[in-house]
């Protein structure tokens, strides 16, 4: 299992950093669509949607997507700001949980938690000469927090972070992942002449938030009592299983850059 995940996870990453750092932006964008899209097909699940109830949720989604992107700029302030009130929110559930959800309100929150992490991404990617380059710290960011996270955690995790949504989650662990994410972050900053400091600071607050996507995903398992979102990956799950810290994290990185004056 570990050696799958390991090759599974190269393969992955390889793949994103390719098109992040070399494709431009429309190829960038279509190649996320396909990967979110499959995120939504298994969001799909935690919601129990009836025969052919997956096939409308994912082409509405992909409307939405077409629509986003058509806009472009116009509707960046209110994907930041739905974003920003939904991932509130999601942290009051998480710990309010357990409790039992509809599927209206799981259907809905899906298109909360994927259509601005998607589309800030895309929209980061094409901001300036940087766009690409500040996109792909994102991914090594949360790569770096979730690797120190797993790696603390199977060593010194004794204090569970969460254990009615998430009961393998450390505070061990997650402060590991801050670590390593703050160091990802002066590496990158360091390669991008992007004040370290400020980077830094960015990368451990993002890293921090991206917990809350992970924790959120998890809920929405348990709420029907499923341990993957999919089987499309070895060794790791679903594609939401690869991307729910990314959900939570592009807002609040996009914000960040936006707050620390990184980004225009």
């Amino acid at each position: 299992m570990l050696a799958a995940r390991i090759v599974t996870g190269l393969i992955f990453g390889t793949a994103l950093t390719a098109v992040l750092l070399f494709a431009p932006s429309p190829v960038m964008a279509a190649v996320l669509a396909l990967l979110w899209l499959a995120g939504v097909w298994e969001w799909a699940a935690f919601a129990r949607l009836p025969p052919g109830g997956s096939a409308a949720y994912t082409l509405l989604f992909a409307v939405a997507m077409a629509v986003v992107w058509r806009l472009d700029g116009q509707i960046v302030a209110v994907l930041v700001a739905a974003a920003v009130v939904w991932w509130a929110f999601a942290l009051g559930l998480v710990l309010r949980y357990p409790r039992a959800f509809s599927s209206t309100f799981v259907a809905l929150a899906g298109i909360v938690v994927l259509l601005p992490s998607w589309a800030l991404l895309v929209r980061l990617h094409r901001e300036g000469a940087l766009g690409p380059e500040l996109a792909f710290t994102l991914l090594v960011i949360v790569w770096a927090a979730d690797v120190g996270a797993y790696a603390f955690g199977r060593m010194l995790g004794r204090t569970k972070l969460a254990p009615a949504v998430s009961p393998g989650k450390t505070w061990e662990g997650v402060t590991g992942g801050l670590v390593t994410a703050g160091v990802a972050a002066a590496l990158m900053a360091t390669w991008l002449g992007l004040p370290v400091s400020r980077l830094v600071l960015l990368g451990i607050g993002t890293a921090l938030i991206s917990v809350l996507g992970d924790l959120t995903q998890s809920m929405f398992k348990r709420n029907v009592g499923l341990k993957d979102s999919g089987k499309l990956l070895p060794g790791h799950g679903g594609v939401l299983d690869r991307i729910d810290s990314l959900t939570a994290a592009v807002p609040a990185y996009v914000v960040g850059l936006w707050a620390l004056q990184l980004i225009a």
